[in-house]
């Protein structure tokens, strides 16, 4: 009976465990566990990016599908790192352009306190 309602909660997984542990553990600190909810989640969740990566490589008309198909299909997966790089860039371009701006306020505000 108990064999049965542990054999009901396991989870149909798209990839064996052991590399995705292995992976997981590689990247945190040593004294770091990992529960198993979060093992098979991560498996279901690489499952699903496989999915949409291969529906998306099979939007090509070609009947192969190559690496620049593939390389196009993680491109905006890939990308999510460059989009924060730029929005860094952009934030800092915008605090140094607040600087410039409150400096001007401020050698305005001296200026016709002089006048006045």
């Amino acid at each position: 009976m108990a064999e049965e309602k542990q054999q009901e909660e396991e989870v149909e997984l798209p990839f064996p465990l052991a590399p995705i542990v292995r992976l997981i553990k590689d990247n945190l600190d040593e004294h770091k566990l990992v529960k198993r909810e979060v093992k098979e989640e991560m498996d279901i969740w690489l499952g699903k990016m496989c999915a949409k990566v291969s529906q998306k490589m099979n939007e090509s008309p070609y009947t192969t599908v190559g690496l620049p198909a593939f390389r196009e299909a993680i491109k905006k997966y890939e990308d999510i790192e460059e989009f924060k790089k730029e929005k860094e860039r952009i934030v800092a371009s915008l605090q140094k352009i607040k600087l410039d701006c409150d400096s001007l306020i401020r050698d305005l505000d001296r200026k016709f306190e002089l006048e006045e």
